[in-house]
């Protein structure tokens, strides 16, 4: 009997390859009569090298397609970079606008900047910030949000891959819900209460709270809604009656009746004709409304406004109106508020009195249940505790 050649290597005889037709197996039981496991196929040959018949050959579990003329995102990768681009607009408009101010105040001098950057430390200029854009922070969080759910939800009805989501509802869908929470939180704290009520058609739409959700019944619906909105009356119809008598406040009676209707219809989703063009407007119109709301911000000072009284003993004095930058043994640095910097000898100082701002005096005479309609919750609840004191006589004098 004969035997196949075998090739010798390693540490014993080697078996010759195996071939088979294609696609048909080249036998249907093994040497020792047992039933084969599966056809032996052929393998693909690269050059003249053929392909080992123990190794399986990987294939492409979907056919890759090639896309030319457009890039396709991964969707995770789309999240990844809204995520990133909202963060970085959190984190780094703060710090900006900390810096503007500084400039802002200084009245654009490189010097008296440098001194501001010197002398005002990173928790007060936080401080600072925070106190006065606060409430403009709010007011861009709680629009992108009410707005990015409500182009969700409507992008949502469209079919899938027809349309790119807009940036508001990428920007909504990314976002925990304790952070939208937190930023209307902010903003009920921190908002006048004359705006207060847009609060409630913004939060209908960011949570979508449609009037459907109440109950699953007609009737108790509807008493449910007429429940909600005899409160709302009752909390502001004082404040609607004086507006009423003083005739001019026709801004106040629209904040005050128009958000709670339209809390009622401002629900998505939207027909899918005006998305697009609804989301590039709103985008547009939120920037443009942002930037005209930091120009008072920027412009806020950063120091408080105070007026110095300066003079020998017995001999004349006089009033320095503006901010104390800092205070040593020798003098007490005073950024004048009409400009420049003035270097007043600690022993002239006679005395010195804290004054308002003319953006803290009051415009409206309307009160909500003894909370000015200007003031926030935060600073009403501040009045409280420590009234409103007369404004100095020197507080006064034309500077």
């Amino acid at each position: 009997m004969s035997t196949a050649s075998t090739a010798t290597g390693g540490d014993g005889p080697v078996p010759p390859p195996r071939t088979s037709a294609p696609g048909v197996a080249a036998d249907s039981s093994t040497i020792d009569g047992t039933a084969a496991a599966a056809p032996v196929v052929d393998r693909p040959a690269v050059g003249d090298v053929t392909w080992p018949a123990g190794v399986p050959v990987a294939e492409p579990a979907e056919p890759v397609v090639a896309d030319v003329g457009r890039v396709r995102w991964d969707p995770a990768e789309r999240r990844a970079r809204a995520s990133q681009s909202f963060w970085t607009a959190v984190v780094g408009v703060p710090a900006i606008f900390s810096v503007l101010r500084l400039g802002v105040e200084a009245g654009g001098e490189l010097q008296t900047t440098l001194l501001l950057v010197a002398n005002v430390g990173p928790v007060n200029l936080l401080a600072g910030f925070l106190t006065t854009a606060a409430r403009l922070l709010s007011t861009g969080l709680v629009a992108i949000f009410a707005l990015g759910a409500v182009l969700a939800v409507s992008a949502d009805r469209l079919p899938p891959g027809t349309r790119r989501r807009p940036l508001f509802a990428r920007w909504a869908d990314i976002t925990p819900a304790w952070v939208v929470l937190a930023s209307f939180l902010l903003a009920l704290i921190t908002w006048p209460l004359l705006y207060l009520p847009l609060l409630l058609p913004a939060f209908v739409a960011a949570f979508q709270l449609r009037p459907g959700r109440l109950h699953e019944r007609v009737v108790p619906r509807l008493l449910l809604i007429g429940a909600l909105l005899a409160g709302y009356g009752w909390l502001m119809l004082p404040t609607l009656r004086a507006a009423v008598r003083q005739g001019d406040e026709w801004l106040v009676l629209a904040l005050v009746v128009v958000p709670p209707l339209l809390a009622l219809f401002i629900a998505g989703p939207l027909p899918g004709m005006v998305i697009r063009p609804l989301a590039s407007v709103t985008e547009v119109a939120v920037l443009a409304t942002l930037v005209w709301a930091a120009v008072p911000v920027i412009s806020t000072p950063v120091l408080p406004l105070t007026v110095t009284t300066v003079g020998p003993e017995s001999g004349p004095t006089e009033d320095v109106r503006g901010h104390v930058v800092t205070t040593d043994d020798v003098n007490m640095v005073i950024l004048q508020e009409k400009g420049g910097v003035r270097y007043v000898p600690v022993g002239l100082v006679r005395a010195q009195v804290l004054c308002p701002s003319e953006e803290e005096l009051p415009r409206h005479q309307l009160r909500i249940h003894d909370f000015h309609v200007e003031d926030s919750l935060l600073e009403g609840m501040g009045r409280r505790v420590r009234p409103v004191h007369r404004i100095d006589a020197a507080c006064r004098t034309p500077a």
